[in-house]
């Protein structure tokens, strides 16, 4: 890494930590989410970078991002499947949409769409906790992928059958070609990960630190978003608390042994944990405590303990959790809001943990380059002072126009100066 660019890595680093930290930086941070902003910025399609397997169209995005904004730290691949569509095309999930999919049923510009449905049907209950590995095989990885669908067939009774039983299984043809395209999957994502990484190198040799260091999940998003479907999950804390207690336990203790067991590995510090059940509404303050902060408590302080940092990135509203995210160790944990009234967050997290988002990235889509300026200034005044704030936006930066985002970046480097 060249010395200017070593000497802005630890500049733009020193600058978001102190905010984590509680501090007052040189400025505030601006570090929002980019999502497909770069794709767009750099005028290719979202589709084209899907299905992309050199990786190339991304990293000619990311490199134009940061030279263009100069952001406070690195973006990677981020949530935008960049240069897997042939792998998801061999594995063909039924629970997603990609952008260049055949069929094109999403457009060629869209973010990727999650299907929710239940995996976990209501007479399952009982089969999925005796007997885990059978039910993932012939239930759960069948519903969700096409290419998986031959592993509702396997049965091989009380003895699990012989080797010849086995073999006779998996020489069938739907299994010979189920475990080619696997191999085929396999030796993609071989060259794939190496294509990311080399991509992490470059982007951190350009002088921006790649802050990711591990993702978590709540338990009962782990059962809600994986196994039930929000319907469901939602009405299973009054008609089948003892299922949800049991799973969420178990995943908590799993959740737990992984944060210990990779606390060495990621390139940066940062642990993201998106909340996707745990918004106003979304259950009433008892059952919040009991099924979704009881076990984020812990897994904060977990994230903690191993030297990293818990990203936290709640999503929808979140006026009436702010008493339960007020409770973890002062200065240790980066909280991410999407709809939130700033100044409660401010006066309720002030002094206690970083807070970052409020800023509608609706606002860089539809509004003026004023109405951005000045709403970055009000954002500015409220939750700055003291420290312990980074900019960023809602969510993703996705369909912004350019020069709002140019407003938004020089207004927070000039404005946002202590």
């Amino acid at each position: 890494m060249p010395q200017e660019n070593k000497l802005k890595y630890e500049e733009k680093q020193k600058r978001v930590r102190d905010a984590i930290a509680l501090k007052e930086p040189d400025r505030v941070p601006i570090t929002p989410p980019a999502e497909l902003f770069p794709i767009l910025n750099a005028g290719y399609t979202v589709a084209e970078v899907v299905y992309d397997t050199t990786l190339e169209k991304m990293k000619n995005s990311v490199v134009k991002y940061l030279h263009d904004f100069d952001p406070d730290s690195g973006i990677g691949l981020g949530f935008v499947f960049a240069g897997e569509g042939p792998m998801m095309e061999l594995s063909r999930p039924k629970n997603m949409r990609w952008a260049g999919m055949p069929g094109k049923i999403i457009g060629d510009n869209s973010i990727q769409q999650f299907i929710e449905y239940p995996l976990l049907l209501d007479d399952e209950f009982e089969e999925f906790f005796s007997d885990r590995t059978g039910w993932e095989l012939r239930k759960s990885l069948p519903r969700t992928s096409e290419l998986l669908e031959p592993l509702a067939k396997l049965s091989f009774g009380l003895r699990m059958g012989s080797a010849r039983q086995i073999a006779a299984h998996f020489s069938a043809p739907e299994f010979r070609r189920m475990i080619e395209d696997l191999w085929k999957i396999n030796e993609l994502y071989e060259s794939y990960q190496q294509k990311q990484d080399e991509l992490a190198r470059l982007v951190e040799d350009l002088g921006y630190p790649m802050n990711s260091g591990g993702m978590a999940a709540v338990p009962f998003d782990s059962y809600s978003d994986g196994l039930r479907g929000t319907i469901l999950s939602l009405q299973d804390l009054y008609d089948n608390t003892e299922y949800v207690e049991k799973y969420i336990e178990e995943a908590f203790e799993r959740q737990i042994a992984m944060l210990k067991a990779t606390a060495d590995i990621g390139r940066g510090k940062h642990v993201f944990m998106a909340l996707h059940k745990g918004m106003d509404g979304f259950m009433s303050d008892e059952h919040y405590r009991k099924y979704y902060w009881k076990h984020l408590q812990q897994i904060i302080i977990t994230i903690i303990d191993t030297g990293k940092v818990p990203y936290i990135y709640t999503e929808g509203k979140y006026n009436s959790r702010l008493d339960c995210l007020s409770e973890v160790p002062p200065g240790k944990v980066f909280y991410h809001f999407e709809e939130v009234d700033m100044a409660a967050a401010k006066k309720k997290l002030g002094g206690i943990a970083c807070i970052s988002g409020g800023f509608s990235t609706n606002l860089l889509q539809f509004g003026t380059r004023q109405q951005v300026i000045d709403e970055c200034k009000r954002l500015i005044d409220i939750c700055a002072p003291g420290g312990g704030f980074i900019f960023e936006t809602s969510s993703g930066l996705s369909y912004a126009k350019r020069e709002n985002v140019e407003a938004m970046f020089e207004t927070v480097r000039e404005y946002g100066k202590y």
